[in-house]
């Protein structure tokens, strides 16, 4: 298991997810991705995204207006 990071600050939407999946391709079952994004629709986006792929959005938190999250792959 390995831990990638994407830094998508300064990205909107729908461009922070849009690199999510581009990085999907590239992670193997038990991987998992770390991202920062400071999009507001971000934590809702990534949401979704994790549902319809089908991967475990391990968690989600807000630091001085940027969000991190895990993703599970």
């Amino acid at each position: 298991m390995s831990v990638q990071q994407l830094d998508a600050r300064g990205l909107k939407c729908p461009q922070p997810t849009l690199k999510v999946t581009v990085m999907a391709t590239k992670m193997k079952p038990g991987d998992v991705l770390e991202v920062l994004a400071d999009c507001s629709t971000f934590e809702k986006d990534v949401r979704d995204w994790c549902g319809r792929a089908k991967k475990t959005l391990l968690w989600i938190k807000e630091e001085g207006g940027v969000k991190r999250c895990q993703i599970q792959f």
